[in-house]
């Protein structure tokens, strides 16, 4: 596959990632409604393949966000210089001391097991982040002077305001003009869609977005209710996805949009909270590329395993320009970020290759 990524000699960062950045206040084996103590991580959608990248495959990263500056905005910055991603790139939104009009975003999440499965519990409204607006963010400075080969976003940051599907409008335009490559995860999540016009609306912004999108990341449910694309023969609870009734869909897709380079979604058969069946499926040139079969996947926690699939499935398309290789590193990343706590990998690449070379759960001394 030909991506025509840009000169690494001539970008600062080889990827930059646009969303909000929250807090995730972990209860442990314990539920939200009946925990004394929380273990807290950072996390967000867009930023978690950045750190990905980052940690994980020693790219240069960076991180475009908005936080209110206070102790909780600095603490969020501390994890992110932890996980080795630019934070020159974050604009600082004055606090007036009680979150009247400004505050950082929190997001309690209980990991599940067995039966039950994983919850969570956002506390997002009113955030600096949903409050960027199209003119806050210097594109050209950070497309034109800096460089970027490779551009991410989402729809959950598109979702969280009015004004955020514009940044990201704004944002995605601008990044084609440089000729930087620009991912997209449709993520759809009805509850942020809820109160700023529901679905349709949700279509509406997603149809403009995708006309700059070269690498489209969703599953059947994202493509249906983001861009009106159905997947034909799948069953109504989304249990399982028709892999034929899907690339009919990315077919139909092409057509509508032919920028899109590649197009990928994971695959999930979700027997309890902690045992999944995993893979997942790459179209590029023509082609669904199938990743590795991991099934019966047992899973520590996973939220955060799509983001990281994300993050291995970019990297192995920029260092490699091969769909199958591509797919193969975005499964093994995504299972090995799903076996610790936290919404962000703790995987190294030397590990995400032995799973791709097949190495079994052996200890390694």
């Amino acid at each position: 596959m030909n991506l025509n990524l840009k000169n690494k000699a001539d970008c600062r960062y080889d990827m930059i990632s646009l969303g909000e950045i929250m807090l995730r206040l972990d209860p442990g084996d314990s539920r939200i409604k009946t925990a004394r103590s929380f273990r807290v991580w950072e996390g967000g959608g867009e930023y978690n393949v950045a750190r990905g990248l980052r940690r994980c495959f020693g790219l240069n990263t960076a991180a475009v966000t908005a936080l209110a500056d206070n102790d909780i905005g600095r603490l969020v910055e501390d994890f992110m210089l932890q996980g080795g991603v630019d934070t020159s790139l974050i604009k600082w939104a004055d606090f007036d001391g009680i979150g009247r009009n400004v505050r950082n975003g929190l997001n309690f999440t209980e990991r599940g097991f067995g039966i039950r499965g994983a919850s969570g519990v956002s506390d997002r409204g009113n955030t600096a982040a949903s409050q960027l607006k199209p003119g806050d963010i210097d594109w050209d400075y950070i497309f034109g002077t800096l460089g970027a080969r490779w551009f991410h976003t989402g729809g959950i940051f598109a979702a969280l305001s009015d004004t955020t599907a514009q940044v990201v409008i704004e944002a995605v335009k601008k990044a084609k003009e440089y000729g930087t490559i620009v991912s997209y995860d449709l993520n759809y999540r009805p509850s942020l869609w809820k109160s700023i016009g529901g679905k349709e609306e949700c279509r509406r912004v997603n149809k403009e977005i995708a006309k700059y999108i070269d690498v489209m990341i969703g599953n059947e449910e994202d493509f249906t209710a983001c861009l009106g694309l159905e997947v034909e023969g799948n069953d109504e609870n989304l249990k399982s996805l028709n892999i034929d009734g899907y690339y009919k869909m990315v077919e139909n897709a092409v057509n509508i949009y032919p920028n899109f380079k590649a197009v990928a979604t994971t695959l999930r058969t979700v027997k309890t909270a902690t045992v999944n069946d995993w893979s997942a499926i790459c179209w590029a040139d023509g082609k669904i590329y199938k990743g590795l079969d991991l099934p019966g996947l047992e899973i520590y926690d996973r939220v955060g395993g799509g983001d990281s699939f994300a993050s291995g499935l970019i990297y192995g398309m920029m260092t490699y320009g091969d769909a199958q290789t591509a797919v193969n590193y975005g499964v093994a990343h995504g299972a090995l970020a799903m076996t610790t706590p936290g919404d962000t990998s703790m995987a190294s690449k030397a590990e995400v290759e032995r799973i791709i070379n097949g190495a079994g759960a052996r200890v390694q001394r």
